[in-house]
């Protein structure tokens, strides 16, 4: 018997190929099966594409047949913008009938004989003391308020040339006619000192608080040698003096104005619209100063064009007026394209047409920024100027015999030169002055602010000659070393709240919402009622702040101001795209959408989407809901809408899809524009209270949209 008998029978050669042939078959038959099976996929792929084209193509020519009547209907609501604009002309006209009539005495500063003369009579008046120059001075930061608002809130096809460049002037010459009287009133304050002085330290001291300026101001009468610091116990400002200038005739002046004078005029964002009407051929002009995202040539010798440049203090300012070119319907999809131009013209789908308003830069403004000075299109100062200067003190009135006797110095004002101008010891180094500043309980630091000094040689701020900085968050104090006497300002980065988290715009009433932005620092809530708005709240922390500002209703211009002037900027500038990494649109989609969302407003709830990041800078994507009632909206409620300027889309994804997807959403059409997609879902109450909307409500929700910009700066 054989060892393998026990073992697996081998296989014969006619088995082995009869296996190999059943296993050929099989593979073949699987792989045959597996082909029918993909090209019937492909089929059905290509099946379902092609219902999905046909559909979509026959989606696109109803949208194409009924664009024109839905243009019409959506150009009858726009004529709100110009009714806007025509109350708002008419209300202009009317309070300057009313001042006109109230005869009080007080100039209007866009008269020139009557600012003119305001100026010229105060000027003739040389002995007025720091009260009064106070109280006065509040006068005239209210005519530069004035002027400064018409600037921004006035279209600027309704500014002629010379008005625009007069009212830059007045603002200047009244600023530094301002500061003039400070010094004519510290002189005379100091030429009394002795009156002044204290019962402890004999020496001089006065401090004065005021809602736009902290006036401080010591004089050395005593020279005690042992002398190091003061503070004002009522301003909380204080300085440390070199052993050298505390045995010297010299007063220290810490003059905080709560405003900037000396930085150069700044401009902020602003658009308008131009609408026309069918029926009465008016236009209405759409200006937004913006400057677009990418870098350009800048054109140059047009005649459009307006540069001002004025000097005073040190400060230039060049702010250039561009007239809005009315363009031909059929550039529309030339438009659609890149907008990387800086200076682009975009026509809407509608009568609405939009031209960017361009700041003119000067040369240095193009230049690289040099070591230690700080560019002002990324930092902002804050909570105003501190004035410190050391001061010489006048003769003091002296007693002799029964008789007062005074040496009189017709030399004004004289600054004490510390460290002291001479050769010999221009290298030499000299104690440094310490300041301790109070900070404003009006504003918000969210870091600690950059110090830095005003270089009226340079016409800038510069952060070198300032050194050991300490801040107190907590105690809102800040103190630091100078080598000289400088004009100190306190300045914030001033896109440290964008690109902003999320926003939403969601109406709670007639002619009535709510605009909350949410940024990495703060919660910022603006309320809208009819052609007024307010600060409803600015969370920080968990705790809310600005006290001053929330519950006041006041004009959208008038709210970006105050915010800004507090810290909370939440407002792009035309340069604020080359610090904040922005979600680029182009102007035709973002304008348009801004334009129609203001429109329906009063009935729908508008929200942040981050599928926005997705859709491309032709898209704009966002959340829609309609709301008629006063609680929040529910995440369930939300719907997803595309709009590009020319046609609008609910899509098929929700806020929690895995991934972006442009298709439409099921029963779903497409529409050229917004209001008419929305239309769709609407219930018949949401339509009625669009079309009673009022005109002045739709321009505040319009001017805020634009102002914060929220659907490429979040």
């Amino acid at each position: 018997m054989s060892g393998g008998s026990g073992g697996q029978k081998k296989l014969s050669k006619a088995e082995r190929l009869r296996l190999q042939k059943e296993e050929e078959d099989r593979r073949l038959i699987e792989e045959e099966e597996a082909r029918l099976r993909a090209e019937q996929e492909e089929a059905e792929r290509l099946e379902k594409e092609r219902i999905v084209q046909e559909e979509r193509e026959r989606l696109e020519a109803k949208d194409q047949e009924r664009r024109g009547t839905e243009l019409a209907e959506l150009h009858s609501l726009e004529e709100n913008f110009l009714s806007a604009r025509q109350w708002k002309a008419d209300y202009r006209a009317h309070a300057k009938w009313e001042h006109y009539m109230q005869c009080d005495g007080s100039p209007d500063p866009t008269v020139p004989q009557e600012i003119n003369t305001f100026m010229s009579l105060w000027q003739e008046n040389k002995n007025e003391d720091i009260e009064f120059v106070i109280e006065k001075g509040n006068q005239v930061l209210n005519l530069i308020e004035k002027l400064y608002f018409l600037l921004l809130d006035t279209p600027p096809n309704e500014l002629k040339e010379k008005v625009i460049i007069q009212y830059q002037e007045s603002i200047l010459e009244l600023q530094s006619l301002l500061h003039q009287k400070y010094n004519e009133a510290t002189e005379r304050l100091l030429k009394k000192a002795n009156t002044y002085a204290d019962s402890d330290s004999g020496n001089m001291e006065v401090a004065i608080k005021d809602k736009n300026i902290t006036f401080c101001i010591w004089g050395n009468l005593k020279k005690n040698p042992r002398f190091k610091n003061h503070m004002f116990s009522d301003a909380e400002n204080g300085f440390d003096l070199p052993k050298t200038v505390a045995t010297s005739d010299v007063a220290v002046r810490i003059l905080h104005t709560h405003y900037d004078h000396i930085s150069p005029l700044q401009c902020i964002p602003k658009l308008h619209l131009k609408v026309q009407a069918p029926e009465s051929k008016q236009e209405l002009t759409v200006l937004y100063d913006m400057k677009e995202e990418k870098e350009g040539e800048q054109k140059s010798g047009e005649d459009s064009d307006l540069v001002i440049e004025k000097e005073s203090d040190g400060r230039k300012s060049a702010i250039s007026f561009k007239d809005s070119i009315k363009i031909d319907p059929d550039e529309n999809e030339k438009l659609e394209e890149e907008s990387d131009k800086k200076s682009e013209n975009v026509s809407t789908i509608s009568g609405v047409q939009v031209a960017p308003l361009q700041v003119a830069t000067d040369e240095k403004e193009e230049e690289i920024i040099g070591e230690n000075i700080v560019d002002l299109h990324q930092f902002t100062p804050v909570g105003g100027v501190y004035l410190i200067d050391a001061l010489k003190l006048p003769p003091q009135a002296k007693q002799i015999k029964g008789w007062i006797m005074v040496e009189l110095l017709d030399v004004g004002l004289e600054t004490y030169p510390y460290p002291p101008e001479s050769e010999e010891t221009e290298d030499a180094t000299y104690p440094r002055i310490g300041v301790t500043l109070r900070l404003l309980d009006s504003v918000i630091f969210f870091e600690e602010p950059v110090v830095a000094r005003w270089d009226s040689a340079g016409k800038q701020w510069r952060t070198d000659g300032i050194s050991d900085i300490k801040y107190k968050m907590k105690e809102k104090q800040i103190s630091f070393e100078m080598d000289a006497f400088y004009t100190i300002t306190l300045l914030q980065d001033a896109h440290l709240n964008m690109p902003y988290q999320s926003w939403e715009l969601r109406p709670n009433g007639t002619d009535e919402l709510l605009f909350t932005v949410v940024t990495a620092f703060a919660e910022v809530q603006m309320q809208i009622k009819g052609n007024q708005c307010m600060l409803s709240s600015i969370t920080v922390d968990g705790s809310e702040k600005l006290s001053h500002l929330t519950g006041k209703w006041t004009s959208p211009i008038d709210l970006t101001i105050a915010l800004k002037k507090a810290g909370v900027n939440i407002f792009p500038s035309d340069y604020s795209y080359k610090y904040v990494c922005v979600n680029k649109k182009t102007l035709l989609a973002e304008v348009t959408t801004y334009q129609q969302m203001a429109l329906v407003a009063s009935s729908f709830a508008f929200s942040w989407s981050k599928w926005n990041l997705a859709s491309g800078q032709d898209q704009v994507v966002f959340k829609v809901s309609e709301h008629l009632k006063t609680n929040a909206v529910k995440d369930e409620d939300w719907s997803l809408y595309m709009f590009n300027g020319q046609r609008a889309q609910r899509l098929i994804i929700s806020e929690t899809s895995e991934a972006f997807s442009e298709d439409l959403a099921n029963n779903t059409e497409f529409h050229s524009t917004l209001y008419h997609l929305i239309k769709d879902f609407a219930s018949e109450e949401a339509i009625e209270k669009v079309k009673k909307a009022s005109c002045l409500f739709i321009d505040a929700v319009y001017q805020l949209l634009i102002a914060t910009r929220v659907l490429t700066y979040s």
